[in-house]
């Protein structure tokens, strides 16, 4: 079965940097679309980025551009975000997700595999 691990969550102060890892395993990963999305407290779940299979094209949410970068490194199945210039508002539970693919998705009902989530709290 697929399983999503995600790690690097923590606490940082405004300004700083974080950078996510999700590990995949139980699926051949290169076909794999793969995309993170984070939710707050009180908060609907809410796309950040994603990655196409070939790691060709990209796409992120008009809050993290410019800030947040998604990669992949297919010998280790595993897929990246690297957040700098962190807010507070970038406060959340991140998750990773991942469907096999062409293409870039953006929304929540695309994905069928999900990880647990990891926390990123940003202090002012």
């Amino acid at each position: 079965q697929v399983q999503l691990v995600e790690s690097g969550g923590g606490l940082v102060q405004a300004g700083g940097s974080l950078k996510l890892s999700c590990a995949a395993s139980g699926l051949i990963f290169r076909p794999y679309c793969m995309g993170w999305f984070r939710q707050a407290a009180g908060k609907e779940r809410e796309f950040v980025a994603a990655i196409s299979w070939s790691g060709g094209s990209t796409n992120y949410a008009d809050s993290v551009k410019g800030r947040f970068t998604i990669s992949r490194d297919d010998a280790k199945n595993t897929v990246y975000l690297q957040m700098n210039s962190l807010k507070p508002e970038d406060t959340a539970v991140y998750y990773c997700a991942a469907q096999n693919a062409i293409g870039v998705l953006t929304t929540y009902s695309g994905y069928a595999h999900w990880g647990q989530g990891t926390q990123v709290s940003v202090s002012s």
